[in-house]
């Protein structure tokens, strides 16, 4: 074997010019990929240049240090999940276009009613769902509008709650802090004592309650878009990073796909979900759930019913249901089925009915039903052009009558193209750390960690990505992380999958500052929290979202991907690393 080493070595050097085989020399492989992950590492934390642009680094420092030849780290910036990217984008797309997402909002909103914390949970829950399909930030950026135009009445309406309460007063009796009226009902009254007068600076809110309330919803607004990141492979860049790292590092596995995935994360979600909400509603809002939360017509305020018929007024302006959200809501189920039935595990999947094995993926569907949107008309057959909705919120006829659905310009506009070359720029590292032979000298110095029980090692991960997430992207730190577990689970003999797939979703808890995330910046930005208020919140959604991972990885997570065993796909792996 040290032989065919030694003569594979030389043909190396054959094949290598002088400068090369002196570099191979002098300068080994393995510190220089060292060095290259170290550069992209500092200018992905520091943000120095765009992240986008630091993602090229491995681009031309791979082939000058003569780690992988330029066309193979081209290859490795366009993988099947980009295909898969595009697709979703196409979908997405027409959702946004034609309005399906904000009547999805709305009307699930309507369901929930102005309670504040049946208002806070029903926004969750419509941003859980919707950022399943969508990406976070599309998620929170549309449905942020809408929360928002729900506070500002509440807040414009708190005048006029307070002058209505106060004229009740003198028509009733106080009782232990509560107000019996006339007609014989308990009313809890919310007077603010002169001690607590607000600020300046919150001068635009009637009481502190109704502050608590706007700080509340628009937290759980961008908690909700993380939270329903986590349960499809599409659902953020970070699970697609996971998706194609593990296939190429493991590409026996075939454990990975839309299905499995989310059958371990939806549970997680809404666990997650349920305790995000608790824990902001007792943050904000108190431990009185059964006020805030009750259904009944009785207990409504003439504020929270003010606030209904706004809601039902913004449905009301959408109209009836149109044709182009028909299509596009036939293709969502069209794409969610397909993906579920391909290899569903339990059962053969509709791939069986192909010849040949392998050759279809979710990027197949994606990218042929996103295809199609292109070629469907918007417009019903034998019927008049729909209406699109302008920039300024007034309707325009489209003139063109075989106008499709989706538009290359409408594409563009949703692209992340940034985020497409940043999962590349992961992928070309994580092929140097392969290809040097890094990754297994990594692993070899973890090995003091191998007295350590799974758990322990998985939770250290855990704790240590999502304190790292906090001050650099979440697509950064997880390409950093990746290869270094993937090493460490090799060495001390644990399923990879025991440890990536917790530290996958823990890179996503990144809650605590406005820096941590997209979403997080928007939500800022409405001037509703401080920071203060987000580190307080974002803590606890940090611990439950380390805790819940860490619960689902330890009972379903195990006989979901049989992680008791140290698998044959992964022995193939560190043999072949090793020699």
């Amino acid at each position: 074997m040290i032989r065919n080493v030694r003569i594979q070595y030389r043909h190396k050097c054959m094949r290598f010019g002088p400068w090369q085989t002196a570099l191979l020399h002098k300068s080994p492989i393995p510190s220089c990929c060292a060095y290259v992950l170290i550069v992209t590492a500092v200018y992905w934390v520091s943000e120095a240049v765009p992240l986008g642009a630091a993602a090229l680094v491995p681009a031309f420092l791979y082939p000058l240090f003569g780690v992988l030849k330029s066309s193979e780290v081209a290859a490795e910036y366009c993988k099947d999940t980009t295909l898969l990217l595009m697709g979703v984008i196409c979908l997405a797309a027409s959702i946004e276009k034609w309005n399906l997402h904000k009547r999805i909002a709305l009307r699930m909103v309507m369901i929930a009613g102005a309670k504040p914390g049946m208002l806070v949970l029903g926004f969750m829950c419509c941003t859980v769902f919707l950022s399943m399909w969508l990406s976070n930030t599309s998620t929170t950026a549309m449905v942020m509008p809408i929360a928002e135009a729900v506070l500002q009445q509440l807040i414009s309406t708190g005048s006029l709650f307070a002058a209505s309460h106060l004229t009740d007063i003198s028509t009733s009796q106080e009782v232990g802090g509560t107000l019996i009226g006339e007609d014989g009902l308990v009313t809890a009254i919310s007077i603010p004592e002169p001690k607590k007068e607000k600020e300046s600076k919150d001068s635009r809110y009637p009481t502190k309650r109704d502050h608590m309330i706007c700080k509340c919803l628009s937290l759980s607004i961008t908690y909700a878009a993380t939270i329903g990141g986590l349960i499809t492979i599409t659902g953020t860049s970070t699970n697609l990073i996971f998706a194609e790292q593990f296939n190429n590092r493991y590409p026996d596995a075939k454990v990975i796909n839309f299905g499995t995935w989310f059958i371990f994360s939806f549970p997680i979600a809404i666990i997650m979900l349920l305790l995000t909400w608790v824990w902001l509603h007792f943050l904000f809002l108190g431990c009185n759930f059964r006020e805030t939360c009750s259904l009944s017509k009785k207990r409504k305020t003439r504020r929270e019913m003010l606030s209904e018929r706004k809601i039902h007024d913004e449905y009301i302006k959408l109209g009836p249901i149109s044709y182009p959200e028909v299509v596009t809501g036939v293709f969502f189920i069209l794409m969610t089925l397909l993906w579920f039935t391909r290899e569903p595990g339990f059962v053969p999947g509709w791939t069986s009915l192909f010849e040949k094995k392998g050759y279809r993926t979710d990027a197949t569907v994606s990218v042929l039903l996103g295809f199609l949107l292109f070629l469907i008309p918007a417009r019903r057959p034998f019927s008049r052009a729909p209406r699109t909705t302008a920039g300024d919120g007034s309707a325009e006829r489209d003139p063109d009558p075989l106008a499709p659905m989706i538009t290359w310009k409408d594409f563009q506009n949703l692209m992340p193209w940034e985020i497409v070359i940043l999962v590349g720029g992961g992928y070309a590292l994580a092929a140097g750390c392969k290809v040097s032979g890094l990754s297994v000298w990594i692993g070899r110095q973890l090995e003091p960690m191998s007295g350590l029980p799974p758990w322990m090692v998985t939770l250290l991960a855990c704790l240590l990505v999502s304190a790292v997430t906090e001050f650099a992207s979440n697509p950064a730190t997880l390409t950093v992380f990746l290869p270094i577990l993937s090493a460490l689970s090799e060495t001390l003999q644990i399923n990879p999958l025991h440890t990536l797939i917790p530290a996958t979703m823990c890179v996503s808890f990144g809650v605590m500052l406005p820096v941590g995330n997209p979403p997080n910046a928007i939500v800022f930005s409405y001037g509703h929290v401080q920071i203060s208020d987000m580190v307080k919140a974002g803590f606890g959604v940090n611990l439950i979202g380390v805790l819940v991972v860490m619960l689902a990885i330890m009972t379903w997570g195990v006989p979901l991907f049989n992680l008791t065993e140290f698998p044959e796909w992964a022995i193939d792996r560190n043999v072949t690393g090793s020699l």
